[in-house]
């Protein structure tokens, strides 16, 4: 797939190091030469230095021939002038912008056909805040992961001592919850993947991955450690997009302060919060951190746009008595070494972001994808199309899948109502569709057989192997 990005930042680099190892040919467009001889220097794709929005730099970057524009600079109005230029001259197929002025997001019209030709906008800040909320809705998960429209949930959380299943094998895990379904996917052990069978012993310090029905979540999590006392009191380090937009999610039902050292910025905070309690001060302040009993803190989110700073405070916090710290960090080389220093949960926004980008750019029918463990894993929920003779998976038990090896098919959902179906409906007309379908959630065995229309969610632990999976999904040439 020829794909052009634009923009070299986080994002923009994030997911060219990612589709360049899926071997697409890709084009990256940015104003900073330096950044550009960076990526070219590690990875194998083209660099064209330009403003994003200009005819002329499109063409050079090749948009006349292009499959695919990413708009993911810093400004949302160069993407959309930049979508609408590769609409209008080249007639792109598909067009990717990413927006983070809720102005636009709120007017959707704007995108249409009509207007700035954007087929998907992406806000990064907003896939961010629900991320974070997912974490302090469960606060012993390291990560909590939807698919299937809410419907199934991927978990990631560290076996600790003290949990039924620590130092027992997983096949006891039905025992335990009998009338739970549910199924590991992956076991992560001091880094090194491990393919789960049912006799595999879960050890101290795993980091287990395990999906279930939503609704199941809480039940299998307290077999596999011990539950955190549900989260009240939230302190937020950061005034900013993400900083903000998390505040105003969770004012109405936790106890939220939030820090920022910008007296304007505050100022503005104070107009836009109802509940929330805004400070004006630096996070890394211990004094401010005591007055405000930062030890009574469930969870400190530190979300600034400064690495370090974001580091510092949530250690601190961390070591005045928060219970549990997550830090937002920019830069990738930082984030394992972070975590392993008494930070919880450190987010790259980049690695949370770029699943949404590339549910576009997989082949076959992608509805979702999760990066998991800082991109060396992935979790894609793909849906199965076409009969027995015309597909690998339709109509066989799991067991004869050739799945390569590390992957896993977690679970299937049977009978959600299709995207098309649902968008050619009103607002309150698709949420009765979707109610009215019968939505059956089943964890998948040896012995499942996959049926067309089904979403499958599949664990995948080396990005590697993503390609060999997307094979499996797609149906023959003659299937219509």
């Amino acid at each position: 797939m020829r794909i052009i990005i634009l923009g070299a930042g986080q994002v923009g680099s994030s997911v060219a190091e990612s589709l360049v190892s899926e071997a697409n040919d890709i084009t990256i467009v940015d104003t900073d030469p330096k950044r550009l001889a960076l990526l070219q220097d590690r990875l194998d794709l083209r660099t064209v230095v330009g403003n994003a929005s200009y005819p002329s730099v499109l063409i050079n970057a090749g948009a006349p021939d292009a499959d695919m524009v990413l708009a993911v600079t810093e400004h949302d109005e160069t993407n959309l002038v930049a979508c609408k230029i590769a609409a209008t001259l080249f007639n792109t197929p598909t067009k990717i912008a990413r927006i983070r002025s809720t102005e636009y997001l709120m007017h959707s019209e704007i995108f249409s056909d009509t207007n700035f030709c954007v087929d998907f906008a992406i806000s990064p800040e907003q896939i961010m805040t629900e991320y974070i909320e997912k974490l302090i809705e469960f606060p012993e998960a390291l990560q909590v992961l939807d698919f299937a429209s809410g419907k199934v949930s991927l978990v990631a959380v560290r076996a600790l001592r003290g949990g039924p299943l620590v130092g027992q094998q997983l096949q006891e895990l039905r025992k335990h919850v009998p009338n739970v379904d549910s199924r590991v996917a992956a076991i992560f052990r001091k880094d090194r993947p491990i393919i789960p069978e049912g006799n595999t012993i879960i050890e101290e310090g795993d980091e287990v991955f395990f999906i279930a029905a939503t609704k199941d979540i809480r039940t299998v999590m307290r077999e596999l450690r011990k539950m955190d006392k549900p989260v009240k009191h939230v302190m937020i380090a950061g005034g900013g997009k993400i900083g903000r937009r998390l505040a105003m999610a969770l004012e109405k039902d936790y106890q939220v302060r939030i820090i920022e050292r910008n007296y304007e910025a505050c100022e503005r905070l104070a107009g836009e919060l109802n509940g929330a309690l805004v400070l004006n001060g630096d996070a890394t302040d211990e004094t401010l951190l005591e007055d405000e009993n930062i030890a009574e803190m469930d969870m400190f989110c530190a979300l600034t746009n400064d690495d370090e700073n974001n580091i510092m405070s949530a250690l601190l916090a961390k070591r005045m008595g928060a219970h549990k710290v997550i830090a937002l960090i920019n830069r990738r080389a930082y984030v394992d070494l972070v975590q392993s220093s008494g930070i919880d949960i450190a987010i790259s926004p980049a690695q949370v972001t770029i699943g949404s980008l590339l549910a576009y750019v997989r082949h076959g029918d992608v509805e979702a994808v999760h990066s998991l463990r800082r991109g060396a894993a992935e979790a894609l929920e793909l849906v199965a199309h076409g009969d027995a003779k015309s597909s690998k998976v339709v109509g066989r038990r799991i067991e004869q899948i050739d799945l390569p090896k590390g992957a896993t098919i977690g679970a299937i959902v049977r009978g959600l109502p299709k995207s098309d179906d649902l968008l050619s409906e009103s607002t309150e007309e698709s949420s009765a569709l979707a109610e009215v379908s019968t939505v059956q959630v089943i964890i998948a065995h040896h012995d499942t057989v996959i049926e067309s229309g089904d979403h499958v969610i599949v664990f995948v632990i080396n990005r590697k192997m993503i390609r060999a999976v997307e094979k499996l999904f797609q149906v023959t040439v003659g299937f219509l």
